[in-house]
């Protein structure tokens, strides 16, 4: 009998611990995981793992070894601070960079060693292939803007002079000085006198404000660099997304335009690990930031180019070469999925046809990103709404994910996990429209539960199976919620037409999509349609703001974060002018576009605002600025509405500091809690 309580008493322990549910504070304690790369004698692959010190306000990355075959994780860093590797020669020596500063670990054990000193630090490090040079990139003051450059005698001053755009980008005015690419020869640790290749040019390189070492490689036979720049300053700069693939010969010291002709983008350039070729991703179009990304190859020799996704009617996120040259697997979005594809390459290109493209990977997750080749398989990064990204291995010929990386398998051991499904609706105009239903843990179809209508931003972002460490979706059901998620207009991975549909169209058939889907799960028994709400951030606190004044009383709540509220006042402050011009079709001057400022203008419809709405606005967000969550905030206050603004004056577009986050977090269930007041019925 003492046997058997004993018994009782363990089983019971473990199924407490099994029905934990996601919190903030646990979400904030999963580490990190983000590839690296696979050895090259592809029996391992290096990969970082982020931890969260949410005392210090701060995170930290080290490095880790696992083999490819499974096995065991070797840590390989404990500095304080973030560490990425540079390079990793056949001996398995790690060079890492480390606070700005070249580190090497001699067959990837052992204590490091500091490689340099440089003043300034490097950034975006690259050795060339025959190990003679090193590039990197850093600041270079190129126009004098502030007030202590223009007048040297005023050191005490601060301010800033423009004469064109683009005076600020992101979350950082315009201080005249630009990323630049270098490189210098390198022995041991010693770095030449450093030279720079764009010759005090006013552009970046890499691109700003989100580009990286993916915007600068070396040539094969280390002669050269290309490197991603868009060369437009001011309001040229500001309308246009024309960026080039730019060579720079070491010998002479020329630089050549690779993509000259091609109007929109062209990013990412990777060439063959035999030299041959050149690949790279391109848009067409000139000022659409989510035109369809296609493919393109380049014959080093003869020049010729082909476009190997014209005939595909999706759009790329990334890729990579097979070691031998003979494919390319790229991940695209995919209905509501991010899945893994693999582009057979023939001997003649000219016979190349989209029936060369072939799905490699199926099932309810997202592939992130490829890591790298071993043999027959593929390290890529994996994820699902329930699972924070750890790496797998891929073997290519049958799709079968394998998982290498554990780093947060104990935390969701004891997590009750929701239940995600799929779901169909008919939108207004007949068409299928995708959406994804979470569930909370231990969903009860006998139960009523408040359900949230998510609201994603973009407006041309896709919406699959992402695991966000702010918007949660599991975090937002295992509080009790059913979420919604919508793939509505303007979302990449149901073909380039639906995408597009968005463009001019804002507050039109995306918002009868968003209640379309609402409606048919508040169709269900199991969903309260007493307490309804919408929340979203971006284009997604945009279209909140737009149902606050269409809603017809669907909603009991509404949460809007750095939403678009006044189409005429963000117009005249936001910074990518080729964005605003591209998805409101022009200026509020003219005549051309009277919709976006008129019939989809939130702000218009504030007569009809009467429901309950958080407002939440970062202080240094120049995409979306604070006037308008400050619009927002003072309409439903002076109209009487419940409502309250969440401001973060160190935040941008998003929310980074940790401590910042769980704020957000308990901001964001605190309103739920008051408005839709959820019950264990």
């Amino acid at each position: 009998m003492k046997k058997i309580m004993i018994l009782a008493g363990v089983f019971a322990v473990s199924m407490a611990q099994a029905q934990q549910r996601m919190t903030p504070e646990l979400l904030w304690k999963l580490g990190r995981v983000s590839a690296e790369t696979v050895t090259p004698d592809g029996k391992s692959v290096i990969y970082g793992v982020t931890n969260i010190n949410m005392e210090e306000n701060s995170g930290e990355r080290n490095l880790y070894s696992i083999p490819v075959n499974g096995g065991q994780p070797t840590q390989l860093t404990s500095t304080k601070g973030g560490e990425s590797v540079v390079h990793i020669d056949k001996a398995g020596t790690i060079v890492y960079l480390h606070k700005g500063q070249l580190w090497q670990l001699t067959g990837g054990k052992g204590d490091p060693k500091q490689l340099t000193n440089l003043e300034g630090g490097l950034s975006n490090v690259r050795f060339s292939p025959d190990g003679k040079y090193l590039m990197f990139s850093r600041e270079v003051e190129v126009k004098k803007m502030h007030s202590t450059d223009i007048y040297p005698k005023l050191q005490k001053s601060n301010a800033y002079v423009y004469d064109d755009l683009n005076y600020r980008h992101w979350d950082t005015w315009e201080d005249g000085k630009f990323q630049h690419v270098f490189f210098a020869t390198y022995n041991d640790g010693k770095i030449g006198t450093p030279t720079d290749i764009m010759k005090g040019e006013p552009f970046d390189a890499p691109q700003k404000p989100f580009g990286g070492s993916e915007d600068m490689i070396w040539s094969p036979d280390s002669k050269a660099i290309l490197y991603v720049s868009k060369k437009k300053f001011g309001k040229e700069y500001a309308v246009s997304t024309n960026t080039d693939i730019y060579r720079y010969d070491i010998a002479s010291g020329k630089t050549s335009n690779l993509t000259e002709g091609n109007l929109g983008y062209d990013t990412h350039p990777v060439f063959s690990e035999d030299g041959t070729k050149l690949a790279w991703l391109a848009m067409d179009e000139d000022g659409n930031e989510a035109d369809q990304n296609e493919l393109i190859i380049s014959d080093v020799k003869s020049g010729k180019k082909y476009n190997l996704t014209k005939d595909w009617d999706e759009t790329i996120n990334s890729f990579t070469w097979s070691k031998d040259g003979s494919k390319i697997w790229f991940v695209a979005p995919t209905k509501g999925t991010i899945q893994l594809y693999e582009i057979a390459l023939p001997k003649n290109l000219d016979k190349f046809s989209a029936k060369n493209i072939r799905q490699v990977t199926k099932g309810q997750f997202d592939v992130n990103g490829i890591v790298g080749q071993s043999g027959n398989n593929l390290v890529v990064s994996r994820t699902d709404m329930n699972h924070a990204p750890e790496l797998y291995r891929l073997d290519t010929k049958s799709g079968k994910l394998t998982q290498l990386t554990s780093v947060n398998n104990e935390v969701y051991s004891k997590l009750s996990l929701s239940k995600v499904e799929p779901r169909v609706t008919k939108a207004s105009d007949g068409k299928d429209l995708f959406s994804w239903v979470v569930y909370p843990p231990d969903f009860d179809p006998n139960k009523k539960y408040p359900t949230l209508l998510y609201c994603q931003g973009g407006p041309q972002s896709a919406l699959t199976q992402f695991y966000s460490y702010r918007w949660n979706l599991q975090l937002i059901a295992a509080q009790g919620y059913i979420v919604v998620a919508p793939n509505r207009r303007g979302m990449p991975g149901h073909g380039e037409e639906w995408n597009r549909q968005i463009s001019g169209d804002w507050g039109g058939q995306p918002i009868r999509d968003y209640l379309a889907a609402i409606d048919d799960v508040a169709k269900e028994a199991y969903v309260d349609k007493d307490r309804l709400g919408a929340v979203g951030a971006s284009y997604g606190g945009y279209s909140v703001f737009m149902l606050a004044g269409l809603h017809e009383g669907r909603f009991k709540t509404f949460i809007a974060h750095d939403g678009l509220f006044d189409m005429r006042s963000w117009y005249g402050t936001t910074e990518e002018m080729f964005f605003a011009n591209n998805e409101l079709k022009g200026p509020y001057w003219d005549t051309k576009s009277p919709q976006s400022y008129k019939e989809f203008n939130p702000s218009e419809y504030a007569s009809k605002w009467n429901t309950p709405i958080l407002i939440v606005q970062g202080g240094q967000d120049f995409r979306v600025g604070i006037e308008q969550g400050l619009q927002a905030f003072q309409l439903a206050q002076l109209k009487g509405i419940k409502s309250r603004l969440l401001y973060l004056p160190d935040e941008n577009h998003w929310v980074l500091q940790p401590q910042n986050a769980i704020v957000w977090q308990s901001e964001f269930f605190k309103w739920l809690d008051e408005t839709l007041k959820p019950s264990n019925n």
